[in-house]
């Protein structure tokens, strides 16, 4: 009997809960490819051919084949640094070119693949629209921020008149800036005052505003098939938390605890996963002072290692079984 293999997307820097999954994996029986994207296309070969009315995709790096046709499932973990090393080979009149055609290769031939991935491309892809995550969680029953997604400076002030209290805001994907060659991390932050005097710059780039909810814990839950793993943090005791916990992230790393979330909100958090077919969630909620749950946004990705070490690995543990098909998963 042949043993279940399943593609690891990832990357050669990623932390170690790659490795942990795959030892839970292991221990199932089943077998592991691992893909390290920041290899292809210098150092791996991907492959898709179609002959004798059968297709073919085939990860090659010198040493080892794989015919990812004969896969039983994928996850899709990150697509971190994809032709890495590129621009230091090529003619950089050519590289745009060049990196266009691998990610739409790269992508391409992992959607088509005809198993169970966790999750597709074209998910995530889905998932970039924060707009709809907040429309389907209220759909769902959960409360959200009053919000406001605008490059019109007069639909801000006139949202800021209506909310009548403190505003947020923040921009729709993750990204750093670097100024001399210094990362500078684009986190949630107040508008203050004196940012009201610079609204005309919010035409060159829209922004989301959001009216700022009281924190009595922030809420971080993992969610994968139908299993929750929540934890607190209580953020308001940093300063420079209070916005925004990752701003202090290492510092309040051993400060998460396992949280008890309610029935109703359980439900609601799962029906949001059926909604949008998802096996593997990382949900951010705000508990205020009056015990009131406000779903801020999901992250299809999210990382979850340094929860994973407060649950005995329990999070991979359940990636693994997913994975292999030996619990519940939405298919």
């Amino acid at each position: 009997m042949s043993k279940n293999k399943v593609l690891i997307i990832t990357h050669t820097a990623d932390n170690t809960s790659v490795d942990t999954v795959v030892k839970y994996i292991h221990d199932l029986g089943g077998d592991v490819i691992r893909f390290d994207v920041d290899r292809y296309p210098l150092r791996t070969e991907l492959s898709s051919l179609f002959l004798d009315n059968k297709w073919k995709v085939v990860l090659a790096d010198g040493k080892t084949y794989h015919d990812l046709e004969n896969i039983d499932s994928v996850w899709y973990r990150r697509s971190h640094y994809i032709g890495k090393g590129l621009n230091e080979s090529m003619d950089q009149a050519y590289l745009s070119a060049a990196m266009g055609e691998i990610k739409r290769s790269f992508y391409g031939m992992i959607e088509g693949l005809d198993c169970f991935q966790m999750e597709k491309y074209s998910t995530y892809r889905r998932l970039d629209s924060k707009e709809e995550q907040l429309k389907i969680a209220v759909k769902c029953g959960m409360q959200i921020p009053p919000t406001c997604i605008t490059n019109s400076p007069e639909e801000l002030k006139t949202f800021i008149e209506q909310v009548k209290g403190p505003v947020v805001t923040k921009m729709q994907s993750s990204f750093s800036l670097y100024k001399k060659d210094k990362e500078q991390v684009v986190f949630t932050n107040e508008v203050l005052s004196e940012h009201l005097d610079e609204l005309d710059s919010l035409s060159y780039c829209p922004m989301t505003f959001q009216k700022k909810i009281e924190k009595k814990l922030e809420l971080r839950v993992t969610i994968v098939g139908d299993q929750l793993f929540a934890f607190s943090i209580d953020s308001q005791n940093k300063e420079r938390a209070r916005i925004d916990w990752r701003k202090e992230g290492v510092i309040l790393v051993d400060h998460w605890k396992p949280f008890n979330l309610p029935a109703h909100i359980r439900k609601q958090l799962l029906q949001y996963m059926d909604t949008y077919r998802l096996n593997y969630g990382a949900i951010d909620l705000i508990l205020t002072p009056e015990d009131d749950y406000y779903f801020l946004e999901l992250n299809p990705a999210g990382e979850y290692f340094w929860l994973d070490k407060l649950c005995d690995h329990a999070i991979s543990k359940q990636i693994a079984s997913v994975l292999m098909n030996n619990t519940y998963r939405r298919e």
